[in-house]
């Protein structure tokens, strides 16, 4: 975990601080390359961090490790959000980015950029269909979570936990939206065969 060791005068400034929003707070770390401040915005999303780095952990500590080294490199680059989404949506993406990347590294596969079948493209409509979710179950549904890409679990986890739209996943993945569409459709197609083939 992070710590910052703190003198006792500027804990005022810092309770004024807590009351910026997440991107005026994210703008000032940036301007004065503050640690003080990123200590506000640790409180802030430590707790949100740790639980989407659990759900690619195998135990508390491995989502502890990753928590501090989501939040050692998110100082560094915190001026690469340039406030197209709200912060906590962009650090949802940024927190399962590094996730991946970790878990991929760790089981040393490569993660290679799916092509878009621009073919299917018309068949996809502007969001998906998701009733053949409504009767899964939960704990099944984790299960089949865990047999799917690392890729796969994280555009999943960004529709559905995070409840992003469209919209939002293309802005923070910096890629188009038909191949968002694409990516989603592809997750929940495997995630469902998955589910039927081996949890049913």
């Amino acid at each position: 975990m992070l710590t910052f060791i703190i003198n006792p005068i500027f804990l005022e400034p810092l309770k004024k601080n807590n009351k910026q929003t997440d991107e005026e707070l994210v703008s000032n770390i940036v301007k004065n390359n503050d640690t003080l401040l990123f200590e506000v915005l640790y409180d802030r999303f430590a707790s949100l961090v740790y639980n989407k780095c659990y759900g690619f952990a195998k135990d508390e500590d491995e989502a502890k490790d990753l928590t501090q080294d989501v939040f050692l490199k998110l100082f560094v680059k915190l001026a690469s959000f340039k406030g197209k989404s709200k912060f906590s949506t962009w650090l949802y993406a940024f927190t399962y980015n590094h996730c991946v990347n970790y878990v991929t590294r760790n089981t040393a596969k490569k993660f290679e950029k799916q092509s878009v079948d621009y073919a299917d493209i018309e068949n996809i409509s502007e969001e998906p269909n998701d009733e053949e979710f409504n009767d899964m179950r939960i704990d099944k549904l984790k299960q089949a979570l865990e047999l799917v890409s690392p890729e796969e679990k994280m555009i999943l986890l960004l529709k559905y936990q995070d409840n992003l739209s469209i919209r939002e996943i293309v802005s923070v993945l910096d890629i188009g939206e038909s191949a968002v569409k694409m990516r989603i459709k592809r997750a929940k197609d495997k995630l469902l065969t998955v589910y039927n083939d081996n949890l049913v």
